[in-house]
């Protein structure tokens, strides 16, 4: 019996194992490694179908592909991984003195292809160029980011996640030290703000508290969805005003997320959704979390670009927040504030958001917080009515006693 145990768990962890090990290629110069990489890529890709409609499709960079087309030089190099039926997804590296960085990733896409792309009205092969966030990588280390980035497009939104890239190997061997993305940068969960000190156990839960003397005045409220496609219904609903509040070393500064010129995109899942919000100012990566039977805010990334020019980059995946029931909404009109992490503080107003199960492109029925929550004012009112009734029986009674028996004292 132990033995098929032992059995039955290898085999889970060799499942897990394979399902989490990504795309790993290894590029060669005159048989000596020069370009090593490890990652997991998602493409959500809108295109046009018959009947003048356009579907989205998510791809998945699958495991099996080939590296023709890249190449290793002294101060630049390509990583090139085609798949499918003319598909490829290619990053150009360069060096700069002691360190490099990605300039770009270009992903071509065959719309010929039915098996990805079924009834497409055209057979072009479309190609989208971005900027990624891979920069100031050390020369003889790997670039290694495990959190979830979105770079978004017109037509195609990339999300990348449990990144390690190499792009400059130094004698053939792939370096064991790390440069980490700014997301994967641990940070310490503080305790919320209202002097309550808790345990810290995973996931994080942070109780909102109300802000006495906001710097700013309030933020305007926006109204963001996210589609399955460019003519479908909502699948991801979310309306509220955002003001965040971060420390950089001895200054602390606050800005509000202006909805006007904000560019907002995402994706919807069984298991978890996510709303990026762009603005001028800040970036702005939700991550919803469904355990089934409920929702929460899982992760928070938010980039913003200081008054003084610098960036400013936090991100908390342990969090537990705006839980609700699966198939309803979480609402809180009232202003409450979040302590994300030691440097970073969100402020939100006439909040409501639903990630999963919307209907008909509308909020269902809300979960509201505790400081909108009303009903439970009745029950203290009914209850200190009763005890102040309660009072006055015991006062009159004791009044009462006091007169008849000094009626009937003896003369």
């Amino acid at each position: 019996m132990s033995r098929y145990a032992a059995f039955v768990l290898l085999l889970a962890l060799g499942i897990e194992i394979h399902l989490s090990c990504g795309t790993e290629v290894s590029v060669k110069d005159n048989d000596k490694l020069c370009l090593y990489a490890n990652l997991m890529v998602n493409f959500s890709v809108s295109y046009e179908v018959t009947g003048n409609k356009s579907e989205t499709v998510e791809i998945n960079l699958p495991e099996n592909v080939t590296t023709d087309g890249s190449k290793c030089d002294a101060t630049s190099s390509v990583l090139k991984l085609n798949f499918g039926d003319g598909h490829s997804w290619s990053v150009n590296f360069t060096m700069n003195g002691k360190m490099y960085e990605a300039d770009s990733i270009t992903f071509s896409y065959n719309l010929r292809d039915s098996a990805y792309f079924p009834k497409s009205v055209s057979n072009e092969t479309a190609s989208v160029t971005v900027k990624p966030h891979i920069k100031d990588v050390g020369l003889d280390t790997c670039y290694s980011c495990r959190s979830k980035e979105m770079i978004q497009s017109d037509l195609v939104n990339q999300t990348l996640w449990n990144v390690l890239i190499q792009a400059f190997v130094v004698n053939g061997s792939k370096s064991e030290n790390l440069t980490s993305c700014a997301a994967d940068v641990p940070t310490t969960p503080v305790a919320p703000t209202t002097g309550n000190t808790t345990a810290t156990t995973p996931p994080t839960t942070i109780s909102p508290t109300t802000t006495p003397s906001p710097t700013l005045p309030p933020p305007t409220t926006g109204k963001y969805s996210i589609k399955t496609d460019v003519n479908g219904t909502a699948c991801l609903l979310a309306n509220f005003g955002l003001r965040i509040g971060f420390k950089q070393g001895d200054k602390y500064e606050e800005m509000n997320l202006d909805p006007n010129g904000t560019v907002s995109s995402g994706l919807c899942g069984n298991k978890s959704s996510e709303l990026m919000l762009v603005s001028n100012t800040m970036t702005v990566i939700l991550t919803f979390a469904n355990d089934t039977k409920k929702f929460r805010l899982h992760a928070l990334n938010i980039t913003a670009k200081t008054s003084s020019g610098a960036v400013f980059s936090e991100v908390n995946s342990n969090l537990s927040l705006w839980e609700a029931a699966v198939g309803s909404s979480y609402m809180c009109n009232k202003e409450q504030n979040y302590t994300i992490t030691s440097l970073l503080t969100i402020y939100t107003f006439d909040l409501h958001v639903q990630p999963f199960g919307v209907k008909k492109g509308v909020f269902s029925t809300a979960h509201e917080c505790s400081l909108d929550d009303t009903s439970i004012l009745i029950p203290i009112i009914v209850g200190a009515a009763l005890a102040g009734l309660i009072l006055i029986v015991v006062i009159a009674y004791v009044i009462g006693r006091r007169k008849t028996y000094v009626g009937y004292q003896t003369l």
